[in-house]
């Protein structure tokens, strides 16, 4: 049996692969969205949302699906839900919102197909949580493609520079991200 360390170490260490935009990736989406619906605890569960580079159509993106959920409870999610998802096979993990231990905490969720490759990642949240910000960048995004076809550069050179850092890689984005989330959220605000 894995420890949680070993798991963490496996999975920040897994390649960092960008391939072009895929038009399944919104299907994939919606797929997982019902599945989360009909075998997740209807009181705990809130909005479901696609965020991240999947989500904008023509952004090349890890064939990941990033799914942003919102929890009523994040005591009851550890109780109710993470149990439900570890036994179909999802790994899980208490993770800090900001850099390595840093709270607020949330559920962390990675689905990987019958190869052992990450297919989803869902992040569960309660409604206070600034992860719902991730919104109005993918928004913006999607509004504006210049701005996307730079983040896209970006993430192909990161992927480049560190194929089997996912910590690096993460990092290295998180300036370019927090600076067009505030210039998203102002301008979505001032619309």
């Amino acid at each position: 049996m894995e420890t949680l360390a070993e798991r963490v170490k496996r999975a920040v260490h897994e390649e960092v692969a960008i391939i072009p935009y895929h038009p399944e990736w919104p299907q994939m989406f919606e797929r997982e969205k019902q599945h989360l619906l009909n075998c997740l605890p209807a009181k705990l569960i809130g909005r479901i949302e696609h965020f991240g580079s999947t989500a904008i159509p023509n952004l090349a993106a890890k064939p990941i699906i990033d799914i942003l959920v919102e929890v009523a409870d994040l005591k009851e999610t550890k109780r109710q839900i993470v149990p439900i998802l570890e036994a179909q096979g999802y790994d899980y993990f208490w993770r800090p919102s900001f850099g390595d231990d840093i709270p607020p905490f949330y559920a962390w969720f990675i689905k990987r197909d019958a190869q052992g490759k990450r297919t989803h990642h869902i992040h569960m949240v309660e409604s206070h949580f600034e992860h719902w910000d991730r919104l109005f960048f993918r928004d913006y995004l999607i509004a504006h493609p210049q701005v996307a076809a730079e983040y896209q550069a970006l993430k192909l050179r990161l992927a480049r520079d560190y194929p089997n850092d996912r910590i690096a890689y993460t990092n290295k984005k998180t300036t370019f991200i927090v600076r067009m989330t505030q210039i998203a959220k102002t301008y979505y605000e001032n619309a």
